[in-house]
């Protein structure tokens, strides 16, 4: 399994979210707290997107390779190595700042690639997309699903993972005009009516909602009225966690957060 997290708010430092904590991202990729069904530590690789503030008015990007992404597109920083021995990444999370971030360390599923391209977060246009956990039967229990995509989306997987699958089939509901939560939902429910038993606890972002599956996995979710985090554990012993029950669909944005039952569940 693996361990994933997901922030929306005011712009806060990347290390206060993978550093600072005391059961922050990066203990939980060598001391997870809550690794249900399989997997001891999350050294597979890691990856971090976050979405940067758009420039202010009248400011210019400069153009050429080391431009600025595009206005509201997010930048990733992905790795094939365990997070705690990357050198770059302390300093990199030390001085950039974001209001809305998605992170994962991974802990890939026997037989399946260890490789950047295989870490979350995937990214398409402004999404953001993460996968906790496995599809049984794997890849026999999802071809006649694959089948029904593109082909050209099979051919251009990030990875042959399953997690990588799942966000084709999320992507394409989303180029075909599904909201976030419809595109989460459905997915989830297809897979598992596909691959039953599979854990399937998914999180998807445009930095302005975050969408997030607790399917088989432990979820938790805190709450102020000006911030929200969803992550596979809590950060910390605050009060203020509470634990997603299983079967569950959270849709957070700056309005708030709401939870029901995913289909099936």
């Amino acid at each position: 399994m693996c361990r994933h997290l997901a922030y929306l708010g005011p712009p806060v430092i990347l290390r206060t979210l993978l550093f600072d904590p005391p059961y922050s991202l990066v203990r939980q990729s060598w001391a997870p707290r809550d690794m249900r069904g399989g997997g001891t530590i999350n050294a597979d690789g890691f990856g971090v997107g976050w979405y940067p503030a758009d420039p202010a008015p009248g400011q210019r990007r400069e153009p050429g390779p080391a431009a600025a992404p595009r206005s509201g597109e997010p930048v990733r920083y992905r790795r094939a190595t365990p997070i705690w021995s990357d050198p770059t990444l302390p300093q990199l999370a030390a001085v950039t700042s974001s209001g809305a971030v998605l992170a994962a360390v991974r802990s890939a599923t026997v037989g399946m690639p260890v490789s950047e391209a295989a870490a979350a977060p995937f990214a398409e246009g402004r999404w953001l997309f993460s996968h906790n956990g496995v599809v049984r039967g794997w890849p026999d229990s999802t071809v006649p699903l694959a089948a029904r995509l593109p082909v050209r989306d099979l051919l251009t997987l990030d990875a042959p993972t399953d997690a990588a699958l799942l966000w084709a089939l999320v992507r394409g509901r989303l180029r075909a005009g599904a909201d976030p939560a419809t595109a989460v939902a459905e997915t989830t429910a297809e897979v598992e009516a596909a691959a039953p038993g599979s854990r399937l606890n998914l999180l998807l972002t445009d930095g302005r909602t975050v969408v997030a599956t607790a399917a088989g996995h432990a979820l938790s979710l805190r709450a102020t009225p000006e911030a929200v985090l969803v992550a596979s554990e809590p950060l910390d012993d605050d009060p203020g966690w509470r634990s997603v029950p299983d079967g569950q669909l959270v849709v957070a944005t700056s309005a708030g957060v709401r939870t029901h039952a995913l289909a099936g569940a």
